[in-house]
């Protein structure tokens, strides 16, 4: 089978497309034919060495294809079955291997691009605002890249429990996708300057509530965009992080933390039962999954060019 490797830690160029062994199902795994793979940027990560694995390392955790072998013992899944799946290695390949439990039946009325693009983003946007800080109707909220994939799944949400999001993004290329995913005002900032303006149209008291994934640039912005005992949503340790932080110096009562996936969904049970929650979503409209921008599997490299760029919007995934 092909599959992206990274050959060493480093920049998009060192990602390879090998010839690897067909993968093989112990007791209790399955093989799946991916259809579609996601592109995260803990794939970023991972390529810059912020996470050591052993080298070659296939990238990719993300995805959605049909299952292609049954190990021993598995009898929840069959041969041909579509499954999506999240935080199962090797998924930039023709065929990945994992415990049947990762995976996920996807129902007919879901096609295989977005459960792909569904899995990690949905799941992650889901876990902020109903786990971490519970969105309550009138809550405004501070949403950072809200024309990326969490970001305007995140929106949808927030605007499902009755709250306001403000929207930054990076250029004003990207403020339609906001929109769309249903940000009620738009930040155009690149350089981190935009508390006064969240300030003010939260009526002059600041956010209640900010979701920022954008690494150490935006950190003080984002305090300074709360309101008193507002709640500060921090993620994506893949663009750098606080290495020192003395709490006594937090300003307005305000509560911080880190937003980890795996508390959000810590059993299969958990995992089967959030993702047929977003299933039922899709279907029903009440969530809207943005066009994917596609890559075959060849453009690995190309790909992580690109969502390292933050010029593109929405989800990126790698088709065999």
């Amino acid at each position: 089978m092909k599959a992206v490797v990274m050959t060493a830690v480093g920049e998009a160029d060192i990602l390879q497309l090998v010839d690897l062994p067909d993968p093989k199902p112990g007791p209790g795994a399955v093989v799946v034919e991916v259809a579609a793979s996601g592109v995260n940027f803990m794939d970023i990560g991972i390529r810059r060495g912020m996470l050591e694995v052993p080298l070659p390392h296939v990238l990719g955790v993300e995805g959605a294809g049909r299952v292609a072998e049954l190990g021993e013992g598995v009898t929840d899944l069959t041969v041909g079955q579509r499954v999506a799946w999240v935080y199962v290695p090797d998924s930039y390949a023709q065929r990945v291997v994992g415990p049947a439990t990762s995976f996920v039946p996807i129902p007919d009325f879901i096609d295989d691009r977005t459960a792909a693009s569904l899995m990690m983003q949905g799941l992650t946007a889901s876990h902020f605002a109903t786990d971490f800080y519970p969105v309550q109707k009138g809550d405004i909220a501070l949403v950072h890249a809200a024309a990326g994939g969490v970001g305007q799944l995140l929106s949808q949400f927030i605007k499902m429990r009755g709250g306001t999001v403000i929207g930054r993004v990076s250029s004003e290329a990207k403020a339609a996708a906001a929109k769309a995913a249903g940000a009620d005002h738009v930040i155009v900032d690149a350089k981190g300057a935009f508390a006064e303006e969240a300030v003010r149209l939260s009526g002059g008291e600041g956010v209640h509530v900010v979701f920022d994934g954008s690494g150490p640039a935006t950190f003080d912005a984002s305090l300074a965009s709360l309101r008193r005992s507002g709640t500060f949503c921090w993620y994506g340790p893949v663009l750098g992080s606080q290495t020192t932080l003395p709490i006594m110096s937090l300003p307005k009562s305000i509560k911080l933390g880190y937003a980890v996936f795996s508390d959000h969904v810590h059993t299969p049970e958990l995992l089967r039962a959030r993702t047929f929650q977003l299933f039922d979503w899709v279907r029903d409209e009440r969530l809207r999954i943005a066009p994917a921008t596609s890559f075959a599997l060849s453009e690995g490299a190309k790909a992580h060019f690109s969502i390292e760029s933050r010029a593109t919007t929405g989800k990126l995934l790698l088709i065999p």
